[in-house]
């Protein structure tokens, strides 16, 4: 069986519950930026320097899954839904690092190579988040999947400046 269907040839698409789409819809939209966040996060990880934050990046793509496979599932609910524990884990990371960073003040993102990449993760994070939230003023949007979204944005942006501490490299604005 290839991957190359032709089913799609005409600008629709089929969710993983079985409907088809138009291939612009906002929820093809919605799970199509998650899975970018997804492949840019496959090569900031290859750039990364604490094994820590490789782990939890790790542990973030397979979540992605989870979130991609809610999206593109309209009339039957998904298999592996995002549950509140993913958001209180990825929540905790974020209080963690908060304490061993202790920030004080705006930071210039992407000192480091890595950190730059976790960055543009971040922006790409918060589009999918106005994606996300654009399909739930159409259409409801599980509350976990939406917080774990949210969240997800503060916890790359704490990594990347774990990255830079790791280096010495945090720069604060000067007013």
């Amino acid at each position: 069986m290839s991957i190359s269907t032709k089913t799609g040839d005409k600008g629709e698409t089929s969710l993983w519950s079985g409907e088809r789409v138009s291939k612009d819809d906002i929820r093809v939209e919605a799970y199509g930026t998650v899975d970018e966040l997804n492949a840019f996060l496959s090569e900031t990880n290859y750039y990364l320097k604490s094994h820590q934050v490789k782990k939890i990046i790790n542990e973030v793509q397979n979540d992605l899954f989870k979130v991609a496979g809610e999206l593109a599932s309209k009339s039957k609910p998904y298999k592996y839904p995002i549950q509140e524990e993913d958001v209180l884990k990825i929540t905790n990371y974020v209080y963690a690092f908060e304490n061993r960073l202790n920030l004080k003040g705006f930071v210039i993102p992407g000192k480091t190579l890595q950190s730059a990449k976790l960055d543009i993760c971040r922006t790409i994070a918060r589009r999918a988040e106005r994606r996300i939230i654009a399909l739930d003023k159409k259409e409801p949007v599980p509350e976990p999947l939406k917080k774990y979204v949210n969240r997800l944005s503060d916890l790359l942006f704490i990594l990347a400046r774990f990255e830079e501490y790791i280096e010495d490299k945090i720069e604060f604005k000067k007013w």
